[in-house]
C-alpha cells in the first residue's frame, strides 16, 4: 500500500500555538507512517495562497495525498480549496468555520472536512475568568487577533457574552505573537493619554500575545508605574502544556483557555479516510477549557480579597 503523504499549511512560526500544531502533526504523521511537509505562511494569505497552489500545480514529482490548512487570514481559500479537490486532493481545514466545505463534498469523493475548536467558547470561558478575577468590576486592556481572522471575531463575541456589564475594555489588535503584541502596547505607552488610563487586568486572545504586553509594560515604564503594570493579572488563550499553562504555574500568567491542537486528529482522520474509503464528518470540534478552572480562579481572587481588606483594617 502507497505510503499517504500529507502537506501542513500553518500561519505562521512565531506563535506557540502553531508551534505545538506543527510538533503534533510531526507526532500523528510518524506514528501512522505518513510523509509529511510543514509550510509557514508568515501571517500572510496570500504567500499561503501561492505556496499551496504551487504544491497542487506542480507536475513534477509527487504530490500530497490531502493538505491539512489553518487559515491565515480573512479568507479560507475557496478557489484553492477547489484546486486541490480537482487535482484528487483531500482537503482539510483546521480552526475555522467555512461555507465552501458543504459544496466541495458534494461535488467531489476525496476526504473534505474541518477540524476546528469552538472560538465561541473560548471566548465566553475568557469573559468567565474576567468575572472571577473582577468580580466587583474595572477596566481591561483587551489585545484582539487580526482584524481579518475569523477566531479572533469569534473570540470576541463570545467573550461579550459572559463579560458582566462593570467591566469595560480598551482593544487593542496584534497578529497573534509576541513580538507583534509587544510593539502594540509599547506604541500606546508612548502616547500620553496611556499614562491617564486606569487599566485593572490585561486580557489577549492569545498566551504568547499577552506576555508580548506584559514585556512591554515592563521595558517602557518605570518605578511604581512599572510595578503596578507588571503586578497586573494576565490572562490569555491556548494554554499549551509547556507554555500557557507553564506562564500560570511560574506567575507570568493568572489564567489561559486550554485549545488543544488538531492537527493530529485531521491527519488520522485524513488517512483513515484514504484506507477505508469513508468521507469523515463535515465539522469535528476539539473541546477547550479554563487553565485553571473558573471557580479556582473565584475562590483565590475571594482570598486575595480577603486578605487585602484585612491588611488594610490592620494598618
Amino acid at each position: 500500500m502507497k505510503k499517504p503523504s500529507v502537506l501542513v499549511s500553518l500561519t505562521t512560526k512565531d506563535n506557540d500555538y502553531q508551534q505545538e500544531q506543527a510538533a503534533a502533526a510531526e507526532q500523528t504523521a510518524r506514528r501512522l507512517g505518513v510523509d509529511l511537509q510543514i509550510l509557514f505562511a508568515d501571517n500572510d494569505a496570500i504567500t499561503q495562497s501561492q505556496q499551496l497552489l504551487k504544491v497542487i500545480q506542480t507536475t513534477s514529482g509527487p504530490r500530497p495525498d490531502f493538505i491539512v490548512f489553518e487559515p491565515a487570514g480573512g479568507t479560507a481559500l475557496p478557489q484553492v480549496a477547489r484546486a486541490a479537490a480537482a487535482a484528487g486532493m483531500g482537503w482539510v481545514v483546521v480552526n475555522r468555520d467555512v461555507e465552501y466545505i458543504s459544496d466541495l463534498r458534494r461535488s467531489y469523493r476525496v476526504p473534505i472536512f474541518a477540524v476546528t475548536s469552538d472560538h465561541e467558547e473560548v471566548g465566553r470561558l475568557q469573559g468567565q475568568q474576567l468575572a472571577a478575577l473582577l468580580p466587583s468590576g474595572g477596566s481591561i486592556l483587551y489585545i484582539q487577533g487580526p482584524a481579518e481572522s475569523l477566531a479572533a471575531k469569534q473570540r470576541s463575541a463570545g467573550m461579550y457574552e459572559t463579560k458582566p456589564v462593570n467591566i469595560q475594555l480598551k482593544i487593542m489588535k496584534a497578529q497573534w505573537t509576541e513580538e507583534s503584541a509587544y510593539k502594540t502596547v509599547s506604541s500606546w505607552l508612548r502616547l500620553s493619554t496611556s499614562h491617564e488610563t486606569h487599566i485593572d487586568l490585561v486580557a489577549a486572545q492569545d498566551d504568547s500575545m499577552a506576555l508580548g504586553a506584559k514585556k512591554a509594560f515592563q521595558d517602557h515604564t518605570t518605578g511604581p508605574s512599572r510595578d503596578r503594570w507588571v503586578s497586573l493579572p494576565y490572562t490569555g488563550c491556548d494554554g499549551l502544556p509547556k507554555t500557557g499553562q507553564a506562564w500560570v504555574r511560574s506567575g507570568l500568567l493568572t489564567a489561559t483557555v486550554v485549545i488543544p491542537p488538531n492537527t493530529g486528529q485531521a491527519i488520522e482522520m485524513g488517512v483513515q479516510a484514504m484506507r477505508t474509503g469513508t468521507m469523515p464528518p463535515e465539522r469535528s470540534i476539539t473541546a477547550v477549557s479554563s487553565f485553571p478552572t473558573i471557580e479556582t480562579l473565584a475562590t483565590n481572587q475571594r482570598e486575595k480579597n480577603r486578605l487585602l481588606k484585612t491588611t488594610s483594617a490592620g494598618s
